[in-house]
């Protein structure tokens, strides 16, 4: 009996959504892995040393033939200048002419130009003539010719091509430069005296190590050339060898009566890839390491790409397949809450059609929007009449600060008994006062704001006559844009209360109005005393507000703005102390987007 329970149990648990795709996906991840393990297991190894030797072989020959067909340049080169009549008369004429000399220094000097690779190339006969480059060179004085192995071997073998391993080259004066000589003995065919001449050309060392190091195969191999007796030619750590930092196994490569050699054990096994060349009779040796092949192999990587691909493949298609019965609810539920997102709750309800964890979740989401729709309604309301009331409570505050001066302007002009002035400024004050409280709207256009702010500085002018000039420039283009009233007269107010009223000469306020992309510009400049830096970080702070001088100041305008626009908008301050401030205002042309 408890058997039918506990498998009964069981079932119970595979009808959830997750239990499902849970044992779905472990499944197939599973079968995925083993594959291909076995996969990579049986075939990996033999593939990637089969091909890896086969690349590396590849190379090897494609850098002999290379490197035979440089040496068979070089070889040209010497042939052409032994066989010359020039070398033949220079060499073992009896007596020397001008013109053999000459030519053979043009030849030498052409060669030298168009072979940068090309150390020296020379003439020598035991009789001591010698001739070297562009022939101010001289034969060393020290050296003894017959001590040279490329020359007693070019001597003893005229007509065939000698070539050394690489070596320093003392035989000019002066130099002892490390180059790989080639040499050709030259026969004396005057038949009047026996000497023996060889011509030789030194080639840069250079060479060989950049044929060699075109040629990679693979981040840590490379390639390295021995001569017939085993002297090293080329070796990327020459230096390391010669002084016994480093070994090369020479006699495996030696001894190799294959194109293929696997030494050592371990992570210090390694493919020896030979190359031997007819021509120079040098072998060509290509060295890489075996845990490097195993490692880096391409075609084991496509191997298990391929295979990972058809497991996905697999995966997806019975995925899908599952989807359809499985998570069809799931995919309702998502587009619901899509439609929530977009605030389309009215039509987000979903129908209950099963009774499993998905039913369960479909009901408290129906719960959920229709308390979320409530909840953001009445938000919206509750917010909507917190910023009404922000921005009346900010804008009173303003005009009893500004009603305060320009009444107490009247009274100083009433005392002085200037009764016109009295009456243009109350005048002005009237009209500030009936664009101020007649309209009922939070809003006036720049051209109203200008001319609110250019009456509030026509009170000022008469109030500071000494001390008080003013402009106001504004574009055409701009005048209709809407902005939050009260905006101008504040910052004008602190221009000239703390930036002109302690400057000792009369000072010039500017006003201006642009377009600049799309936002309205509005900039307040003067020529005041001007704040300095640690004024200007603390400007917009509540508590550093003066109200005694400065009403609400700066803090409550941008407030405002920012309040209305957004905070990418706003006031910007720039000043200099003894030189002036210049504020910037910044508003969209169109806020249709304000929040």
């Amino acid at each position: 009996m408890k058997e039918p329970k506990t498998t009964l149990r069981l079932w119970k648990h595979f009808k959830s959504i997750q239990s499902t795709i849970f044992t779905t996906v472990a499944i197939l991840v599973l079968s995925a892995v083993l594959i291909v393990t076995l996969i990579s297991v049986r075939y990996t190894n033999s593939a990637i040393f089969e091909n890896s030797v086969l690349y590396t072989q590849t190379i090897i020959k494609q850098l002999n033939q290379n490197i035979d067909s440089y040496i068979t340049y070089m070889d040209n080169i010497a042939s052409v200048v032994s066989g010359s009549e020039d070398a033949q008369y220079y060499l073992f004429g009896e007596q020397e002419e001008s013109g053999h000399r000459k030519r053979l220094l043009e030849q030498f000097r052409t060669i030298l130009q168009g072979r940068q690779d090309i150390r020296n190339i020379g003439l020598v006969c035991d009789a001591g003539k010698q001739l070297f480059n562009t022939g101010y060179k001289s034969k060393n004085p020290d050296l003894d010719l017959s001590t040279q192995e490329w020359y007693e071997n070019a001597v003893n073998n005229p007509g065939k091509s000698i070539l050394t391993s690489s070596h320093v080259q003392h035989v000019v004066n002066g130099e002892r430069s490390w180059v790989i000589t080639l040499s050709r003995g030259i026969s004396n065919l005057t038949g009047s005296r026996t000497h023996n001449g060889v011509v030789f050309i030194d080639l840069n060392y250079s060479a060989i190590s950049e044929l060699c190091d075109q040629n990679s195969i693979g981040d840590k191999g490379y390639v390295f050339i021995v001569d017939q007796d085993g002297n090293i030619v080329y070796h990327p750590q020459q230096q390391q060898l010669y002084n016994e930092l480093q070994t090369e196994n020479i006699e495996v490569v030696m001894k190799a009566d294959k194109d293929t050699v696997i030494t050592g054990s371990g992570a210090q096994e390694k493919i020896y890839t030979i190359s031997r060349s007819d021509k120079t009779g040098w072998s060509v040796v290509g060295c890489m390491n075996v845990e490097e092949l195993l490692k880096s192999s391409k075609q084991a990587q496509r191997l298990y790409v391929i295979s990972a691909i058809g497991l996905i493949i697999c995966a997806l298609v019975l995925s899908s397949f599952l989807a359809k019965n499985i998570t069809y609810p799931i995919q309702k539920l998502r587009d619901s809450m899509k439609k929530v997102e977009t605030g389309e709750f009215r039509t987000a309800d979903l129908e209950v059609t099963s009774e499993n964890e998905i039913g369960s979740l479909t009901k408290s989401f129906n719960v959920m929007t229709h308390r979320i729709e409530e909840l953001m309604e009445q938000n919206i309301h509750e917010q909507e009449e917190k910023r009404k009331s922000e921005l009346k409570a900010l804008q009173s505050q303003i005009n009893p600060h500004f009603l305060y001066n320009t009444l107490d302007s009247i009274i100083w002009m009433a005392e002085g008994k200037k009764n016109e002035e009295v009456v243009l400024m109350t005048a002005s004050l009237a009209r500030l006062l009936r664009q101020s409280i007649s309209n009922e709207e939070e809003l006036v256009s720049i051209g109203q704001e200008m001319e609110y702010a250019k009456s509030y500085l026509t009170i000022q002018k008469m109030r500071y006559k000494d001390k008080l000039e003013f402009q106001i420039e504004v574009e055409p283009g701009i005048k209709g844009i809407k902005i939050i009233k009260l905006v101008l007269q504040p910052i004008i107010e602190n221009a000239i209360y703390h930036g002109l009223k302690y400057k000792d000469s009369k000072g010039l306020l500017i006003v201006r109005g642009y377009q600049k992309g799309e936002n309205a510009v509005l900039e307040v400049e003067d020529n005041g005393v001007g704040m300095d830096e640690e004024t200007q970080r603390h400007i917009f702070e509540k508590h550093k507000v003066n109200y005694h001088s400065n009403g609400v100041g700066v803090y409550n305008v941008q407030k405002r703005m920012q309040l209305y626009y957004g905070k990418d908008y706003g006031i910007v301050y720039e000043s200099e102390k003894n030189k002036g401030t210049k504020v910037t205002i910044t508003i969209p042309m169109n806020p249709g987007g304000r929040p």
